[in-house]
């Protein structure tokens, strides 16, 4: 068993708390991981895809090795929880919970330091910019596995709504890509009273927003989910004047490939057609943000195998429905077998419950034990110590 590691964990995530940074300037925050790595006599690299740490630990002579990652990001949130440890940084706010993440993997990392219980090594991955979608990939570009090469890599993600400590995963896709668009509308723009002698781009705008609805309605199969939203529509006109130019922004989600170039596929099509008929132009730009985060059959095997010592069966569900929120872990997983994994974080709010990115959102410390146990239980299944030789 691992140790009851929940008041220092606990304690290293208030610390991380009050210091919160978004992506690639979270200094203060390597600083204090890598500070607590350190004490605890485990070998840290900084300046791992720019602000990233990379920590590893290493018992017996097994060869194997894989990775915990933990992202380190905070969000620009004004915080409104009044905790004891609220934000010290105006206008940043932990309001994901990637200090509690954080919290786990060092609680787990000062137990395989203090107990061992394994054979081979273990990579602690702390990741800037995962809300970025930038921080992986830097990590990557930055050698990650040529410097620390690993068999797999793994990571949890607390869920709010779902009662605190069980354990979800599935094996394939688990959550979906993220793609965004700006779609750019070119009317000619004139006086509200003479609309005969303007070409009006909000109303082409208009169509072309019912229009994107009907993308997954009737262009995607019914059984591969997928999201089409408009988030903003913005114009350059005036109570009394027509806009000669529409922009109108949002994003996408799937989890698929294909269903991932076909909604841009049919978004481009739709979009000139309809502007076409309405005597406007348009430019669609479609970026791809976050990628779709696919769990390998074998580690989810594992995974479940040690959330099940950890917390019981009834406490894990091995084959959960997928979530449609996006993660940067998904790029680390098309580059290394990988597992990701949700941890409920309380089913009421005021207990875990609060909505992510909310002004008033607080990881639960009740489960940090969980994921802590969590993590060792893994590394000791997958890197078992040698019997008697």
């Amino acid at each position: 068993m691992a140790l009851d590691m929940a008041s220092p964990t606990a304690e290293w995530r208030h610390r991380l708390h009050r210091i919160p940074e978004t992506g690639f300037e979270e200094s203060a925050t390597a600083d204090a991981v890598a500070a607590i790595l350190t004490d605890l006599g485990i070998d840290v690299v900084r300046g791992v895809g720019r602000t990233g740490v990379v920590a590893s630990l290493r018992r017996g002579t097994g060869g194997g090795s894989i990775g915990l990652r933990a992202d380190m990001d905070a969000l620009p949130i004004d915080e409104e929880t009044g905790l004891a440890y609220s934000s010290g940084h105006a206008g940043r706010m932990h309001a994901c919970g990637h200090d509690g993440h954080m919290a786990m993997v060092l609680g787990a990392a000062a137990a395989l330091a203090d107990e061992g219980g394994f054979d081979g090594t273990v990579h602690f991955v702390f990741q800037p910019a995962e809300e970025h979608g930038l921080g992986a990939r830097a990590m990557l570009d930055d050698g990650l596995l040529d410097r620390f090469p690993m068999q797999a890599m793994f990571g949890l993600h607390n869920m709010p709504g779902v009662a605190a400590g069980r354990l979800h995963t599935r094996a394939g896709a688990l959550m979906a890509s993220e793609d965004t668009f700006e779609i750019r509308i070119h009317g000619r723009g004139g006086h509200a009273a003479r609309p005969e002698m303007v070409v009006d781009p909000i109303v082409a705008g208009a169509q072309i927003v019912l229009g994107l609805q009907t993308i997954v309605s009737r262009n995607v199969d019914p059984a591969r989910p997928a999201v089409v939203s408009c988030t903003e529509f913005v114009t350059n006109g005036a109570r009394n004047a027509i806009p000669g130019e529409v922009i109108i922004s949002g994003d996408t989600r799937s989890f698929d490939r294909d269903v991932q170039a076909l909604l841009e596929a049919r978004m481009r099509e739709l979009c000139t057609g309809i502007a076409a008929a309405h005597g406007a132009t348009c430019e669609v730009t479609y970026r791809h943000e976050f990628e779709p985060t696919d769990n390998d059959s074998e580690y989810v095997a594992a995974a479940v195998a040690a959330a099940t010592a950890v917390v019981g069966a009834d406490n894990v569900d091995g084959d959960c429905p997928q979530w449609m929120a996006s993660e940067d872990f998904g790029v680390f997983a098309r580059a290394v077998p990988a597992c990701f994994t949700l941890i409920g974080n309380g089913s009421e709010p005021g207990a875990g419950g609060t909505p992510l990115h909310s002004r008033d959102y607080e990881f639960n410390d009740d489960v940090l034990h969980v994921g802590v146990d969590y993590y060792v239980a893994l590394v000791r299944r997958l890197l078992p110590e040698k019997g008697p030789q």
